[in-house]
């Protein structure tokens, strides 16, 4: 068992290490101040979002960006109470979701489509707040380059709390793994908080056909879809002039859940790269606690899982490290805590997710 579990280690760091030169391999991107060409149109899937919605609005009336190229859709997804627009200088309706599927989140994009008349479209989520050269730079992006989806970066807004930096680890582990895997041509994941595609392109692969059986994955599901269309169509803007900042949730259990609604949509990735990753990180994970347990039945010594333990930690330090300095150039709080915690936190949201149910926005989900 314990050189099986080394054998793993030595995947694992592998891997963690592919994820690392990817990272490298996404050069950062500056704008260069041309012209704005691009028209978007930003959709905003919202429900019972009213104390978020004016942050978010607010953000956009900041936006350095010409209002005859920018449209906005809220889609109100059965919200108790209707929210209220006041005036904005530039285009913007609220629409109600038309539910087709298992899939709120999918449902208010489609819906949304339907209404768009702008070339490209970029979605966002009511509680995030976005930079005023957001959309410059991704149409700088786009004009420099021969690209029809285009994934941008998330970071948490957080207190000084362990449950916040806990979470922007998690968040910061998972960007690190979204940039690698564009950086060796294995793209997989993306985050629907800063996404952007063309309209012709979600038209051309029929949106979410396919996979609107699963609540979640609006974003990493249509990502998958076009990158095995075509890898080339798909890139990362790692500029950080557009990053997005959210929200990260105030208690455990809502952490767990949001969590595992994340984790459920893995098994029906159509990304063999996707998969066999999140297998790897699932059993690495779950070999420190397997250690764990060893160390307290008198199995293992305390030497040989602080050897494994200082391994892992290691090597996830440097993704954790890097993915940091360009996501918040600030220093990581809670690093050891943390990396002593996740392993057993990650394990017991991927068991759940293999036969449990989610709450989600005051909804119910089988997984």
């Amino acid at each position: 068992m314990s050189l099986a579990l080394f054998l793993l280690l030595q995947i694992y760091i592998i891997t963690i290490g592919l994820l690392i030169y990817g990272f490298f391999k996404i050069k950062k991107y500056r704008k260069n101040n041309l012209d704005p060409q691009t028209s978007f149109t930003i959709i905003v899937p919202f429900r019972n979002e009213a104390h978020n919605l004016p942050h978010l609005l607010k953000s956009f009336t900041e936006l350095n960006y010409p209002v005859d190229l920018l449209d906005v859709i809220l889609v109100d997804d059965e919200s108790t109470e209707k929210f209220q627009l006041s005036a904005f200088k530039f285009q913007i309706k609220i629409i109600d979701n038309i539910r087709v599927s298992k899939s709120p989140k999918k449902d208010a994009i489609a819906t949304a489509m339907k209404h768009v008349k702008t070339d490209w479209v970029i979605t966002t989520d009511a509680d995030c707040i976005v930079p005023e050269n957001w959309l410059l730079t991704f149409d700088n992006y786009i004009q420099e380059n021969e690209v029809s989806m285009l994934a941008g970066p998330v970071t948490y807004d957080c207190e000084n709390s362990f449950l916040h930096h806990f979470q922007q680890l998690d968040l910061t582990s998972l960007q690190g793994a979204t940039i690698g895997s564009f950086g060796v041509q294995k793209a997989f994941m993306c985050n629907g908080a800063n996404f952007a595609y063309k309209k012709s392109l979600f038209e051309k692969i029929n949106g979410f056909e396919g996979n609107n059986a699963i609540a979640s994955g609006d974003d990493v599901f249509l990502l998958q879809k076009v990158a095995n269309l075509n890898q080339n169509l798909v890139h990362y803007l790692k500029a950080e002039e557009a990053i997005v900042h959210t929200k990260p949730t105030q208690d455990w259990e809502s952490l767990f859940y949001q969590r595992v609604r994340w984790a459920a949509k893995t098994s029906s990735y159509e990304s063999l790269f996707g998969k066999i990753l999140g297998l790897i990180v699932f059993f690495a994970n779950l070999s420190f606690v397997i250690g764990t347990v060893f160390l307290f039945f008198g199995i293992w010594s305390w030497q040989l899982l602080t050897l494994l333990v200082g391994l892992k930690f290691i090597i996830d330090f440097g993704l954790l490290y890097i993915t940091n300095q360009f996501l918040t150039n600030k220093r990581i709080k809670y690093l050891v805590l943390s990396s002593l915690f996740y392993p057993f936190f990650s394990s017991a949201v991927a068991l759940y997710s293999l036969f449990g149910s989610y709450n989600w926005k005051g909804r119910s989900f089988k997984v």
